[in-house]
């Protein structure tokens, strides 16, 4: 009976077997305090655990829990009171680490213990003036520092989020009271500075870049005033503690605590660049947890009431908060590393899931399937009256697509989608189709970084469905011009569709759509260019390169094939002949798999490094990779990824080289230069990022050792200072054996703490060495971005007007599609469902913007995406970006630079 307790607890106020398969609430919560209450004398403890550990990982049920205790406050009023004393000290706890999850949760969890008569409602107006007092302290000039408008945001945020579970009983126990506090969130807002997120924005063009446009806590704002009109009536938060309410009125309301709020960091400083960081880091610290996006028109999504969207939204971040780590530990990505839970972003330490089912979460023996199977369950069983499948998808998709980062990684989102679809087969599915239809539609216009995301989402689901999908109604896109941005998404989905399967399956699976062949890569495949035959076997290369291979196949070392090359290849043809030989040779020998090619430069990276002594020579290196997998890539990329990895070509290199005149023309019709750059970018730092990480562990290493050390030696002192007399002279009382072992325990101890010190020193040095290298890199990066564009972009006019490039383009709807007629019926075989009219028909098949303006619009955007995701190693070095962008620089390219840092100018012109 121990672990049907928890069951219960866990599946309280979900139709499931547990309850037999009853939903009436009443019913669940009488039930599970009934065995709660034979368990108490018991379990007490546990129970007293379980419950706080529910309400944290499981806040959308927070009311059922507020009811429980309630009920057991009756009974046990001691229970009740360490409950709220415990979750008083954690949310102090939380304010001071700057957890923002458990803030935000807590205070709900307070609000539901309010709602069922256990926690005075006095304390929780007390609770509330005591985060506005923070956060209008904030703000002031004088006593605070505007640069930490986020965290003052982040404290109102948590009132209003809070205010749809506990403001109806605040309104009806304490109006006045209440009154006074919303009177202080209105003056808050009033002097709060307007929030304007362009730089986060999923679609350059949105019409939310007017000014006049809510951020998200007006937007909050507002939603809760609409609240208040309608007497506080809401549907999306149950109100279990209603049928009790004769019942809970008899037990004794506690009081919390005060809590405090820490003190903002003091602005000592006029510099806006110095003021810049602080708001960067204010940032990093306290995001927006939820960008909107609207991807479904409101005639088709569903009709609730504005708090009602926010609460469901809020909710399924709930789920997907808790179940990352849960999913994400058990799936075969990271398994039973339970240092590496906090950085995949599982909540506690302790999963209730596993904790129930499978006894620890730092031993999962479950399945995948299982605990991805509970997450969907979970997302589709939230204790709402109304359907929310379109609203579902907006806010996973939201997530998804947030800028800078997502919360998590994206395969959490591709696996959740997945598993949504089969949990609703007849409603999921039909409302993906929809969505990716409703992103297709305006591709043109969205970011860059988004677009990319998008592509591996789509062609990972895809993967998961057979590759199934209604090809024939996008096939217009093969009369685009080639780089119209449907066409080079379309592209690349089939390009990264065949990385996920195999050209021939890829190639059935558009045979609906026959004219997309010609968006199809080549079939993958060596571009050898020594292959030897009967007319090129005495040719200089052909002959060397079979005579390399033969001696690769005799396993010569490195030094005897460098000898090979110095004495015969490089006397009578020069190094870029021997460059051209060695390294062709070579990623042929390794071209049959991922492992042959990482042997292959295991063994032989030594030949390259020889011939590649200078950025001349990887230049030319990467030349002959691009040459040798021009028909690959993936291959491509891996390579170069792999051969800077051993450090064959540095990362300067790479920016030259994507950089160069041949795939600068390719950077608004292919991905293929962007992920190697990407890749180049994200390896410096996550070089970096290890570096700090190893550091930060050999500084507990060295405090540990210097402990350990000063332990042994003050042993080995006491032990000799004991004297005692031997024939008239003083001599040490220990034995010389255990002096001995002393001793050597000491000369250990210090031996180890020398050697942590000169590793941390040596890592030290590599994180000096790899910061210069990053600075350097992004000085090349934006140069070389601000010398390619500077070439191209339309000159500013005489009067001083910016060119719009998107003058040619209308907002074409090229899927000429019914929203209106998009059901939540069982979608059929292909995908689609059967209102869907084909894609692309009867409509103008036209893309307005001109070659160059669209090579433009890639590369602004690209600039924008490398600055949003890098800001904290740009703003390190700002001063070095601010020489770049000094002088005649073309106002566009310094907007979307500095938009991507949140740092605006005064260009008023849209990209």
């Amino acid at each position: 009976m121990s672990a049907g307790w928890r069951t219960l607890l866990l599946r309280i106020g979900d139709r499931c077997p547990e309850y037999g398969g009853s939903a009436d609430h009443k019913e669940h919560i009488e039930t599970c305090y009934g065995v709660l209450s034979r368990e108490y004398e018991h379990s007490r403890d546990a129970i007293f655990e379980f419950l706080l550990q529910c309400a944290e990982q499981l806040p959308h049920k927070i009311p059922f829990f507020g009811v429980l205790i309630g009920l057991m406050n009756l009974e046990n009023e001691d229970f009740a009171k360490d409950i709220v004393d415990t979750t008083q000290d954690k949310l102090q706890d939380a304010l001071h680490n700057e957890n923002r999850d458990r803030i935000r949760i807590l205070l709900r969890f307070l609000s539901g213990l309010m709602c069922s008569k256990v926690v005075v409602p006095n304390s929780i107006i007390e609770t509330f003036e005591t985060l506005l007092s923070s956060a209008a302290t904030i703000l002031d000039e004088e006593t605070g520092n505007p640069s930490w408008q986020p965290r003052a945001d982040f404290y109102v945020y948590c009132i209003l989020a809070s205010l749809p579970w506990g403001g109806p009983e605040l309104f009806e126990q304490v109006p006045d009271e209440f009154e006074r506090v919303l009177v202080g969130i209105q003056s808050y807002i009033s002097i709060r500075r307007h929030f304007d997120d362009i730089a986060f924005s999923v679609f350059e063009t949105d019409e939310g870049h007017s000014p006049n446009k809510k951020d998200f806590m007006e937007d909050l704002w507002e939603r809760i005033q609409i609240l208040s009109r309608s007497g506080w009536k809401v549907k999306s938060v149950p109100k279990p503690h209603l049928p009790f309410e004769a019942q809970l009125v008899a037990g004794k309301s506690h009081r919390l605590s005060p809590i405090s709020c820490p003190l903002p960091n003091l602005s000592e400083t006029s510099s806006e660049i110095l003021k810049g960081q602080e708001k960067h880091e204010a940032d990093l610290k306290y995001p927006q947890r939820l960008r909107r996006l609207h991807i479904f028109p409101t005639n088709q999504a569903e009709n609730m009431q504005p708090v009602d969207r926010f609460v469901v939204e809020e909710c399924i971040l709930d789920v997907l908060l808790f179940f990352n780590g849960c999913c994400m530990l058990v799936s075969g990505i990271i398994r039973s590393v339970p240092q590496q839970r906090e950085s995949l972003g599982c909540p506690t330490p302790n999963c209730l899931w596993f904790t129930v089912r499978f006894g620890t979460c730092d031993e999962p023996k479950a399945h995948e399937q299982d605990s991805r199977k509970e997450c969907a369950f979970y997302l589709v069983s939230l204790p709402v009256s109304f359907r929310y499948e379109y609203l579902m998808a907006e806010t996973i998709f939201s997530q998804l697509l947030l800028l800078p980062n997502p919360p998590f990684r994206p395969i959490y989102y591709t696996l959740v989608i997945i598993d949504l679809c089969k949990a609703l087969p007849g409603a999921f599915p039909s409302v993906v189709v929809g969505a990716v239809h409703a992103l297709f539609d305006r591709i043109s216009s969205m970011d860059m970084e988004c677009r990319t995301r998008l592509i591996l989402w789509f062609a990972h689901h895809l993967s998961n469905f057979q590759f199934i999908w209604p090809w024939q109604e996008w096939s217009y896109v093969k009369d685009l011009p080639k780089w119209a941005p449907q066409r080079v998404f379309v592209q690349e989905v089939l390009e990264r569709e065949i990385r996920l399967s195999y050209f021939e399956k890829i190639k059935q699976s558009i045979e609906d759509a026959a004219e997309l062949e010609e968006l199809l890569p080549p079939k993958a495949g060596p571009n050898f260019k020594f292959l030897s035959d009967e007319s090129t076997e005495n040719m200089d290369g052909h002959k060397f390169s079979k005579e390399l291979v033969g001696m690769v196949r005799g396993k010569k070392n490195s030094r005897d094939i460098i000898l090979w090359v110095e004495e015969h290849v490089i006397p009578t043809n020069g190094a870029e002949f021997a460059l051209d030989v060695v390294s062709q040779t070579l990623l042929d020998i390794g071209s049959k798999s991922f492992t042959h090619l990482i042997t292959v430069l295991e063994r032989y990276g030594q030949i390259i490094s020889k011939l590649c002594p200078n950025e001349k020579m990887q230049l030319l290196l990467m030349d002959e990779v691009s040459a040798y997998w021009k028909n690959s890539t993936q291959m491509t990329a891996i390579a170069i990824d792999r051969m800077m990895g051993y450090r064959l070509i540095s990362n300067l290199a790479i920016v030259k080289w994507v950089f160069s005149p041949a795939n600068v023309e390719q950077f608004h019709v292919s991905d293929r230069p962007w992920e190697i750059l990407r890749n180049a970018v994200s390896k410096t730092y996550n070089r970096i990022s290890d570096l700090r990480k190893e550091i930060q562990s050999l500084n507990k290493g060295l405090q540990v050792a210097k402990e350990v050390s000063a332990k042994a030696i003050k042993e080995l002192e006491e032990a000799k200072s004991v004297l005692e007399i031997v024939e008239g002279q003083p001599a040490p009382a220990e034995r010389p054996g255990r002096l001995r072992r002393l001793q050597a325990y000491a000369d250990k101890a210090k031996k180890e703490e020398v050697t942590t010190e000169e590793s941390l020193e040596a890592k030290g040095a590599l994180l000096a060495r790899a910061l210069e290298e990053s600075k350097e890199l992004l000085k090349l990066l934006f140069k070389r971005f601000v010398d390619v564009l500077t070439e191209r972009l339309p000159a500013v006019s005489a009067d001083g007007e910016i060119p719009n490039l998107r003058a040619g383009y209308q907002n074409v709807n090229f899927a000429a599609r019914d929203l209106e007629t998009a059901t939540m019926e069982i979608d059929n075989e292909n995908g689609a469902d059967k209102n869907s009219e084909p894609n692309g028909q009867n409509t103008k098949n036209d893309y307005n913007v001109g070659e160059l303006e669209q090579w433009c619009l890639c590369t602004l955007g690209y600039l924008k995406s490398f600055s949003c995701q890098y800001a904290t190693e740009i703003w390190s070095h700002i001063a070095m970006l601010d020489e770049i962008f000094v002088g005649d620089i073309h106002p566009l390219i310094r907007k979307a630079a500095f938009s991507g840092l949140c740092r605006f100018t005064n260009e008023g012109s849209q990209l």
